[in-house]
């Protein structure tokens, strides 16, 4: 497991709209953080804005890569 993802699973859980912040803190777009991580971009906007809730597949891997939820990605 990497760093990157160990440190996903033990930090606190974030909203929707802290993942957007702390992404844009970061300065990094929704497609960058896509691309990143093998995401398609519309399953990230969608996680984020809770069009889709993270429960399976690409969304939920979505959902732990933004710290939205707990699991493995």
């Amino acid at each position: 497991m990497s760093n990157a993802k160990a440190i996903a699973n033990t930090a606190k859980l974030k909203s929707p709209d802290q993942a957007k912040a702390d992404l844009e803190a970061r300065g990094i777009s929704i497609a960058e953080f896509a691309r990143g991580h093998g995401l398609r971009y519309g399953t990230v906007y969608q996680v984020l804005t809770g069009k889709k809730k993270g429960r399976r597949g690409e969304a939920h891997r979505a959902a732990v890569l933004l710290g939205l939820k707990k699991g493995i990605a």
